[in-house]
């Protein structure tokens, strides 16, 4: 158990970053900067030892106010633990060209986990702190529907190998590779119903698992050990991974049947699912606070 930290969270209002702050709030005399782009409606009333924030940390002046507000709440104490969690996918043939779409997940996904280990390094100074990034299992292995998120992600990956070799001694940093996770994961992907990949697995397994990843130490944590056995299994035999893309694949294609025959999706179609995305998220949250 993780007790008396000061912690940041992003991406702390829903998935596997709303599951860790559930196992967080038990710690004895830890204090939590929850932070999201709706915290702030969804977690008002979660925990005593909970502060949310509302923040798009997708932009340097987000990550930056996150650190000026964690100085705040904290009362210039320094952050024992900033888990880097917030990241979203899309599930698409990649076949446009839109600039600002790509460039708003590598964003999210990539730019702002880099620029919080340089903010995260100059506040430490010197001192121990623990640095926890959610890379992503398909950070090692891209998938088909998912080139965009695959790439944001594999970036992420590289900066993490590399700033190895560089971090100083005080800093413990902690990457999370979940598989697809039974999260709103899949309607942030894409608001028409698609096939999950496999494996699937639970938030909560995950959240359990990488919580005493950073308690121990631990530089990775793979949370599906079926995982962990594919990639030795791939990398011994490679047809077993073309055959698994080849799974992969069709489910995009019979996605992209799917998407025909309903048409194109409609920005206010696409609005109205985000919108009611929020609202079922705030209804999840207030039923386990009512357990």
């Amino acid at each position: 158990m993780i007790n008396n930290k000061t912690i940041v969270l992003t991406g702390a209002s829903s998935g596997i970053g709303f599951e860790v702050l559930r196992l967080l709030v038990k710690g004895g005399g830890n204090k939590i900067l929850a932070v999201s782009r709706h915290a702030e409606q969804l977690l008002s009333s979660f925990a005593e030892n909970v502060i949310p924030f509302n923040m798009d940390i997708s932009t340097k002046e987000g990550v930056d106010a996150v650190f000026e507000k964690a100085n705040e709440v904290f009362e210039g104490r320094k952050i024992d633990i900033f888990y880097a969690n917030a990241g979203f996918p899309y599930y698409e043939e990649f076949n446009y060209e839109d600039w600002d779409r790509v460039k708003v997940m590598f964003d999210t996904n990539t730019l702002s986990p880099i620029y919080t280990y340089a903010k995260y390094l100059h506040h430490l100074d010197g001192r121990d702190g623990i640095l926890a990034i959610t890379v992503s299992a398909i950070g090692q292995m891209a998938m088909p529907g998912y080139a965009i998120y695959s790439a944001s992600k594999f970036g992420l990956q590289g900066f993490q190998q590399a700033i190895r070799l560089e971090a100083p001694k005080n800093m413990q940093i902690t990457c999370l590779y979940p598989v697809a996770t039974d999260t709103n994961f899949f309607r942030v992907a894409n608001p028409v119903p698609f096939e999950k990949p496999f494996p699937v697995q639970q938030p909560d397994v995950v959240a359990r698992k990488m919580v005493a990843g950073i308690e121990s130490g631990k530089k990775f944590v793979s949370p599906n050990p079926l995982f962990a056995v594919s990639k030795v299994l791939m990398g011994v035999c490679p047809p077993v991974r073309t055959v698994y893309w080849g799974l992969e694949t069709a489910k995009l294609n019979r996605f992209k049947e799917k998407l025909k025959a309903l048409g194109t999706l409609s920005a206010a179609a696409t609005a109205d699912e985000g919108a009611d995305l929020i609202k079922k998220g705030k209804d999840a949250v207030q039923a386990i606070l009512n357990k």
